[in-house]
């Protein structure tokens, strides 16, 4: 996000400009369709897109956003306004290879960690995300959650799950963080 940038609520389309929802609550909605493991992708498409635009704007009868463009229009708006840039950085070896690169673990998922997240948006900035609904822009919000304190629920729920054994943890210290991960994890229990 830049801030001498104006937050985006269009969209261009074929020479046309058409405004776009892109609340948090909105954007977090549409996390949700794109996870649905029963819809295809065209349908994902079209359901993001009816949460952004109007729905007129697909109604078939006056459509402005033609069926065959509705992938790549969606791919487009997620790309441009609502993912994140892809800051992993790639090193190479001396003879110019990129170097193999450690797996990270998931920290977050913003479904499931909701309740971590509005406490500490509360704690850190006063802020009931709540109240917020259809009106927090989505970058606002991302921005606003990247930069939590580390004092925060949310932050230190992440540190848990990042956490690795080294040396010269004590075995009660070790066990102790072995018991939080799990009941911190994000991967489904069987």
């Amino acid at each position: 996000m830049r801030l001498n940038d104006r937050l985006p609520t269009t969209y261009e389309y074929n020479g046309n400009d058409y405004p776009i929802d892109l609340t948090f609550d909105n954007v977090l909605d549409m996390f949700d369709v794109i996870a649905d493991k029963d819809l295809s992708d065209y349908d994902k498409a079209r359901l993001n897109l009816l949460y952004l635009f109007d729905g007129d704007h697909l109604d078939p009868e006056q459509a402005t956003i033609e069926p065959e463009d509705v992938i790549d229009t969606w791919n487009d708006i997620h790309e441009r306004y609502i993912s994140l840039p892809d800051e992993k950085v790639v090193e190479y070896d001396l003879k110019g290879n990129p170097m193999p690169q450690k797996e990270s673990k998931q920290l977050i998922d913003i479904s499931k960690d909701g309740d971590h997240i509005y406490s500490s948006f509360m704690q850190a900035y006063r802020i009931d995300l709540i109240d917020e609904q259809g009106v927090m822009h989505w970058h606002k919000f991302k921005s606003l959650l990247n930069g939590l304190p580390e004092n925060t629920v949310f932050k230190r729920i992440m540190q848990i799950r990042a956490w690795e054994p080294t040396e010269g943890e004590s075995k009660e210290y070790r066990k102790n963080m072995t018991e939080l991960q799990k009941i911190y994890s994000l991967e489904e229990v069987e």
